[in-house]
């Protein structure tokens, strides 16, 4: 069946267009663009809509195999397609561990079978995620990893690091690190400083990201191997990587929409929600994040959708998990927090969820092309919802932004052509 998107504001950032067009989708691809296409079998009516390549997640965590009460391959794909997402990337911080071939083709088969978008695993970068032992990279990559990653975990031994940035130069993939020295961090769960004082809480300084980001980022001028800084928080780190980039170094960084929304006086209610690895931060990290993402220095906007139960986060703040869920808010915390209050346009915005996250990882996403796959999201920039517990499609519902009034409803979600997601308010 053919799928006309009539008359919708289309937005693609890996062409800088902004104008005006119909789309016509045939067999999974964008068949046609125009200023005007005639009738099909089914049309949508995207007039004052957005139109936008489908948003890539590069930074999702899926909890399958192992941890099926909190989040599924299926859950996760419907919770990522009613945020706008075609393609999301799995942590490997699951049980088992995704460090060999076996479970990257589990959860292909599984996403195959159960998923409704499309859904690419990231391999871990050693065994176990121990940081002892190199994992399975040359066959993880054979079947289908697009990254590494001990995500979760520092690579603390800088040799090992050293030669998993020389490994993966075979596979033209980039390595993801998670930056925080534990022995700087460990027992902390807040952002150390007067908030973590007053409430009597283990703080966890920002030395502890800066001093793992400035290792890796020398390590990746070294090899001369490209870098992923994950879920940047600290202002630090944004200025590292900065310097890092004016001297030529292949690194870039992804920042979630909670650190550049929220900040450490949010602890202050004991709400678990708040409760994330990295912490959130202070009002000028805050502030240098975002001037991170004006001015070129963070890339990509990604989720770290991180599901747990309620049962656990029910538990007092320093028992609790690190983590919150991300999928269903982050399109519009950033037309919040980032357009509405002119740090991005809505275009360059849009970048850091499509075209940047697809050409870090090498995949031929992001774009709206006549040929491409017909991966696209349909919002409304005119109307709001409120975040109800309730209504998330994810199998849990950990959100500090329960309650909150956000702009842009996400009307359409189409993957390869087909509508997975329909906003039926």
């Amino acid at each position: 069946m053919s799928l006309l998107i009539k008359g919708g504001r289309v937005i693609d950032p890996a062409t800088n267009t902004d104008e005006i067009m119909d789309i016509l989708l045939e067999k999974g691809e964008i068949k046609k663009i125009s200023k005007k296409i005639d009738s099909c079998e089914e049309i949508i009516d995207a007039s004052g809509k957005i139109v936008s390549p489908g948003l890539i997640d590069m930074h999702t965590h899926l909890r399958e195999p192992g941890r099926e009460d909190e989040e599924t391959i299926q859950s996760g794909t419907y919770a990522a397609a009613r945020g706008g997402f075609t393609t999301i990337c799995c942590m490997p911080n699951t049980t088992p561990t995704i460090d060999n071939s076996s479970v990257v083709k589990f959860i292909y088969e599984k996403r195959r079978k159960e998923g409704i978008i499309e859904v690419l695993p990231i391999g871990a970068i050693s065994k176990e995620r121990k940081g002892e032992e190199l994992s399975e990279m040359g066959r993880m990559w054979k079947a289908g990893v697009v990254a590494f990653s001990d995500d979760g975990s520092w690579v603390k031994d800088t040799y090992l690091m050293r030669r998993a940035l020389e490994y993966v130069k075979m596979f033209n993939l980039s390595l993801i690190s998670h930056c925080e020295d534990k022995t700087l961090s460990q027992d902390g769960v807040m952002n150390e400083g007067y908030f973590s004082t007053i409430l009597g809480l283990k703080g966890i300084p920002r030395e502890a990201e800066e001093i793992a980001v400035f290792r890796d980022i020398t390590l990746s001028k070294m090899t001369g191997s490209p870098l992923h800084i994950a879920h940047l928080s600290s202002v630090g780190s944004v200025k590292l990587i900065e310097e890092a980039k004016k001297i030529g170094i292949k690194v870039s960084a992804e920042v979630a929409p909670h650190h550049f929304t929220l900040t450490e006086k949010e602890v202050t209610s004991f709400n678990t929600n708040t409760k994330v690895n990295p912490p959130l931060r202070g009002e000028g990290d805050l502030k240098g994040l975002r001037e991170g993402l004006r001015n070129g220095a963070i890339e990509v906007i990604a989720t770290d959708h991180a599901p747990h139960s309620q049962e656990e986060k029910e538990s007092d703040y320093v028992s609790a998990p690190f983590g919150i869920i991300g999928l269903e808010t982050a399109l519009s915390l950033v037309i919040k927090e980032l357009v509405e209050r002119n740090v991005l346009s809505l275009i360059q915005a849009l970048a850091k969820l499509t075209i940047n996250p697809a050409r870090i990882l090498k995949i031929d996403r992001g774009r709206i092309k006549e040929g491409a796959k017909a991966n696209l999201v349909i919002f409304n920039l005119n109307k709001n919802w409120v975040v109800r517990e309730e209504d998330f499609l994810s199998r849990s519902s950990n959100s500090p932004f329960i309650g909150w009034k956000l702009p842009g409803v996400v009307e359409w979600t189409i993957f390869k052509g087909r509508i997975v997601y329909r906003n039926k308010l």
